[in-house]
């Protein structure tokens, strides 16, 4: 009897037989919890401790406090740099602007030029008077300008230094043709007054015709109605 109770719990006919933990399972994954918890407060102790023995964090905060400081020393040079150019800039305006006034003025040099050059050249064309020491005309000029304008230039001379002053009239005529007939017209409708005080540059500009071909120049300083001074130019 007994064998066959033993027999049958040592065979494939034995009945089943299931095994149980004394402890819940809640218990369990607290327990499980508790130990993950603990083994990564070890780990993470373990990597800082060895962080602080290698010397890691002392390195970073002195490296940190390196680009602090030349981050700062950019920001100096590259507000430094940025007043440079600024004033540079400035520089530049005022150079340009100048530089614009200097060429303003050489232009207003060389028309001054031009025109001492003008002069000098009418003083050099002066003509002789035959008068001696009396009031002439020394010079007379006249070109045209465009087909209706003619510009004329004469200089009244006094010779002596002490001489009085004259006052007198001018008179320019102009004498050509015209479609094939004679021509004439003066500077101005009458005699332009003229007071000499050793000499008078006087100058002006005529209309004439276009088709008016002007053959001759006269000049004229009058004194009541007698003539002191005359001289002609011809075109």
């Amino acid at each position: 009897m007994r064998f066959r109770l033993l027999r049958r719990r040592l065979t494939v006919s034995a009945p089943r037989v299931s095994v149980r933990s004394a402890l819940p399972w809640p218990f369990l994954w607290v327990l499980g919890a508790l130990l993950l918890g603990f083994s990564a407060a070890v780990a993470v102790w373990a990597f800082e401790f060895g962080k602080d023995i290698a010397g890691l964090d002392r390195n970073a905060q002195e490296e940190l406090q390196q680009l602090r400081r030349e981050v700062q020393m950019l920001r100096t040079d590259l507000s430094e740099a940025q007043s440079v150019a600024n004033t540079s800039d400035s520089l530049l305006i005022a150079e340009r602007s100048a530089q614009e006034q200097l060429t303003m003025q050489l232009r207003q040099l060389q028309a001054d030029n031009e025109m001492l050059r003008s002069d000098l050249g009418f003083f050099e064309r002066l003509i002789p008077g035959s008068g001696g020491d009396s009031l002439s005309i020394r010079g007379l000029q006249a070109e045209r300008l465009s087909p209706s304008q003619l510009k004329w230039q004469v200089l009244m001379m006094q010779p002596g230094k002490n001489a009085p002053d004259f006052k007198g009239a001018l008179e320019v005529t102009f004498v050509g043709t015209l479609e094939g007939k004679p021509w004439s017209a003066q500077s101005a409708p009458a005699p332009q007054p003229v007071v000499i005080k050793g000499y008078l540059r006087m100058e002006g500009i005529v209309d004439v015709p276009e088709q008016a071909v002007v053959e001759n120049v006269t000049a004229k300083i009058l004194q009541g109605s007698s003539v002191r001074s005359m001289q002609s130019f011809n075109l």
